[in-house]
């Protein structure tokens, strides 16, 4: 990546961070190789699990589940465990080079980090070294057709029996879906309670752990997106999870569910800067190559302006992401800069790419050019583990809920 020696020497780091970025940076140069030749399912789940694998071997999934009992080579975890700063270098770094490589990682990390925050410690030792030694693959089981941003929504059952709960309802876009060993899943035991202005509570929720091969739970269909990888609608019926799989107490759901989100979320905003930055490159590459007029690209003043505006957005987006982390690994409450980062950076990668797929001109919507296929990755984070409209919400609350921390 272009500015990686730059940015690494800015204050939010620790050694530790630098010499991870140095690893990172050489293992992905030399082992990822970018997106499978074809798109078609059985393809891209093959890939997903071979990838899984890889970052397992290579102890880059150690970080996505720290209790797992193997260690993850970070002396600069926060309070929850986690070190944010690692996970959003190493999805800036693996976003760089693949996006599917990124998914890989980021799914292991948000389908496991309910059982790192609130398992039993036998829950951790049965779940958490297969997730990172890559030999488990973990999904993360909240949205349902009417319940995405608003997961007060979630309709999804657990009706408690003599030895634990039954489990009935419909989970989708489930990323690893189809491919996982197990589901962190979100369930109603009571409820929904309906607050003063007529909307639902998302009291009552309860989480589960859910083997795949569990009787009662089935694919009931595989989605596809415009960037392929493994995402799948979920069936619960007369699904008997033991009590043992519980995760937390009854009615916790929600809380375990946001906490999650909250570790993952700066990380979220770590990839979209690695789509950016790469962008970036093909771009600047493209302009100095490309003869136009009797010139390159770069000599005109409109392309200089252009890759000014797209690197002065990524360092902008870079900063915001670094700081949330580096608030979240403090323990400090940064619920507002967790939201501006993860806004800004996917938003701002949205635009430098479309600037990019501009300049490479017709080239830049042709199947197989990086530009493309960047352009095609980008999209789907503007919207999950919040939307930017959510994001924005979110900020606002935080500016009226806490007025005298704002800096004037």
């Amino acid at each position: 990546m272009a500015s990686l020696r730059s940015f690494l020497d800015w204050p939010f780091f620790d050694e530790s961070h630098r010499e991870l970025a140095g690893r990172l940076r050489d293992w992905a140069a030399a082992h990822l190789i970018g997106p499978p030749a074809s798109e078609d399912r059985e393809s891209v789940d093959n890939a997903c699990r071979q990838l899984v694998r890889d970052l397992g071997r290579a102890g880059w999934t150690r970080y996505c589940a720290p209790g797992g009992g193997i260690g993850n080579g970070a002396a600069t975890a926060g309070p929850t465990g986690f070190d944010v700063r690692a996970l959003a270098l190493i999805r800036e770094t693996l976003a760089h080079h693949d996006a599917l490589a990124d998914f890989a990682f980021a799914m292991q990390g948000l389908g496991s980090g309910a059982i790192s925050l609130a398992g039993s410690p036998q829950m951790r030792a049965r779940y958490l070294p297969r997730v990172a030694a890559g030999e488990a693959i973990a999904a993360f089981a909240l949205s349902e057709p009417e319940a995405g941003s608003d997961v007060a929504a979630l309709r999804c059952r657990a009706a408690r029996t003599p030895d634990g709960y039954e489990l009935e309802g419909e989970k989708t876009w489930i990323s690893n879906g189809g491919i996982a060993d197990f589901y962190c899943v979100f369930a109603r035991t009571t409820g929904p309670d309906l607050r003063p202005d007529g909307t639902t509570s998302a009291d009552g929720i309860t989480a589960f752990v859910v083997d795949a091969a569990t009787p009662g739970l089935s694919i009931s269909r595989r989605i596809d997106t415009i960037s392929p990888h493994p995402l799948a609608a979920l069936t619960f019926h007369e699904c008997r999870v033991p009590l043992t799989q519980r995760l937390g107490a009854e009615g916790e759901g929600f809380k375990i569910a946001m906490r999650t989100l909250d570790v993952f979320r700066a990380s979220v905003a770590g990839a979209a800067v690695g789509f950016a930055q790469r962008a970036l490159n093909e771009a600047l590459a493209h302009a100095a190559a490309r003869k136009l007029f009797g010139k390159s690209l770069a000599d005109f003043q409109l392309t200089q302006a252009a890759l000014a505006d797209m690197a002065t957005g990524i360092d902008a987006a870079r900063l915001l992401t670094y700081r949330a982390a580096w608030l979240r690994d403090r323990g400090e409450r940064a619920t507002a800069e967790v939201a501006m980062a993860k806004m800004t950076a996917t938003e701002t990668a949205q635009q430098v790419i479309d600037r990019a797929v501009q300049l490479f001109g017709g080239r830049g919507v042709a199947r197989g050019e990086a530009v493309e296929r960047l352009y095609r990755d980008i999209r789907a984070l503007r919207i999950y583990e919040g939307a930017t409209e959510v994001q924005k919400l979110i900020i606002g609350r935080e500016l009226i809920r806490h007025p005298a921390e704002q800096r004037s």
